[in-house]
This record gives C-alpha cells, structure tokens and sequence, in this order.
C-alpha cells in the first residue's frame, strides 16, 4: 500500500465530534513519547501531519486523519504520561475507553511500544483490553534504530512475552529515523482492509 493523501479530518474530545461511521478506522495507541507521530508522519510521507513534540503528552485528543480517500488513521491520546494530574488522566482514560468500546468501524488497534525497554505495566494493560474488545495482534516496536541486530531479536521477543502475545500476532520493528520497517506495517494495514472489504 501506498500512502498518497492524508488529511485530518476531525479532532475529538468526545463521540459528538467524531466523524460518521461508515469508513474503516485503524487506531494507534502507545505511551507518551513512544514515537507515535513521527511513526503517522513516516506513514503518510508527511513531515508535520502528526505535530511531533519533544514533551511527552501533547495528543489530548482524538485525531482522525482521512487516508486515500478510503480508511482513516485515529490518533489517540499517550497514556502513562507521569506529569498529567490523576482526573486529566482519567478523562483521557474515558475518552479512549469511549472510543475504543462503542466505535463500530474500528478495524484494529496498532499498540506502539519503545523496543529499548521492556512494555510498562500500562502497555501490558492496554494489551490486554485490546485482546477483550478482539482488536489485538499487531504491535510497532518504535525506535528500532537504537538497538543492536542482536538485541533487537531479544527486545522484540520479550515484548511478545511481557505482554502475553499469540503466536500469529506480529511485533514489527520500525524506524521513523532511518525510515525501516513501515512497509510491513503499511502490508498489514492493507491486509486489515482487504479482510474488511470482503
């Protein structure tokens, strides 16, 4: 899959502003800082559509990008950022929840986690909602540039491990710096949708 048109659509604090339903939406979910917009900016071949950010915590809301005119990319919010008052973080917490229970076109969430550190209790959390709403099964392992040939290969299978992955489901490592390992994401993404069509 090639990525050609990007656009933000809608930025969403609650189910009201959402877009209609009807389009196919995939998800990306993952720690503050873990990388997310520079991993949607390295998708979509666009240097500023995810506003990159140096301080953990800036997404605090839903952003639905519209991708080829065919399926949306949704932003959510990084969870576990330490500095966010306990009722910010609950709310961000029941926006996601809202979101991720009630919304009938969701295809899949992509879980992010950072390969140089074994997943947070958060991640293993998140993880497992993802597997009781069935929306489980693929996970990026963010700045896979800062690790060795022979690390990464340890890294990614205590990811599998930490977080109680099945055997068919896929960790895929991948740099938004040296630009590696999005093209297997995009082949999923298109799997996703082809499954979705039929």
């Amino acid at each position: 899959m090639q990525i050609s048109r990007a656009k933000i659509e809608a930025v969403a604090v609650k189910a009201a502003q959402y877009p209609d339903e009807g389009v196919p939406e995939i998800a990306f979910a993952g720690r503050s800082n873990v990388g997310k917009s520079s991993l949607l900016n390295l998708l979509t071949r666009r240097k500023s559509l995810a506003r990159v950010s140096g301080s953990p915590g800036k997404t605090r809301t839903i952003n639905f990008y519209k991708i080829n005119d065919e399926f949306r990319i949704v932003d959510l919010p990084g969870y576990g950022y330490a500095r966010v008052s306990k009722s910010e973080s609950e709310k961000w917490g029941t926006m996601i929840e809202g979101y991720l229970e009630n919304r009938e076109c969701l295809l899949k969430v992509i879980q992010l986690v950072d390969i140089r550190h074994k997943p947070s209790t958060q991640d293993v959390q998140m993880y497992e909602y993802l597997k009781y709403y069935n929306l489980d099964g693929i996970v990026v392992a963010t700045k896979a540039d800062k690790v060795s040939g022979n690390q990464r290969s340890k890294s990614l299978a205590e990811i599998r491990r930490t977080l109680g992955m099945d055997r068919g489901d896929k960790v895929i490592p991948v740099s938004a710096l040296k630009r590696t390992g999005y093209e297997e994401l995009l082949d999923e993404l298109e799997k996703l949708l082809d499954e979705y069509d039929h």
